[in-house]
């Protein structure tokens, strides 16, 4: 059964870095991509990034590019979303979700149609001081 646990959400101060962890158990690693994805109060959920967990492909939305960076770790099983630079518009929670058609490997837009992904964690919060 697919399992997904995002942690390291944190207060932190405008301009400062937080490292999100989203554990990801319970299926085949290289048929996967992982995506991430925040909802901020009153807001819809948008995607933030993804990547392809077999050939480690990666998308960005415009408003973190040079700011976030996705990785993979296959020994720990777990996807992590580096932020740096943070700005008071990227206090949200943070989910990761799990897509079984790798859109983030095929789309280079539409990567973050909620409705690919088909499997989602509890969230994090982040919320950034300015």
């Amino acid at each position: 059964q697919v399992q997904l646990v995002e942690s390291g959400g944190d207060l932190v101060q405008s301009g400062g870095s937080l490292r999100l962890s989203c554990g990801a158990t319970g299926f085949t690693w290289d048929n996967y991509g992982i995506g991430w994805f925040r909802q901020a109060p009153g807001k819809g959920r948008e995607g933030v990034s993804c990547i392809s967990l077999s050939a480690g492909k990666t998308r960005y939305a415009d408003s973190v590019k040079g700011r976030f960076t996705i990785s993979r770790d296959r020994a720990k099983k777990t996807v992590y979303l580096q932020m740096n630079s943070l700005k008071p518009e990227d206090e949200a929670v943070y989910y990761c979700a799990a897509d079984r058609g790798n859109a983030c490997f095929d789309k280079t837009t539409g990567w973050d149609i909620r409705s690919w992904y088909e499997w989602w964690g509890q969230g994090t919060q982040v919320t950034v001081s300015s």
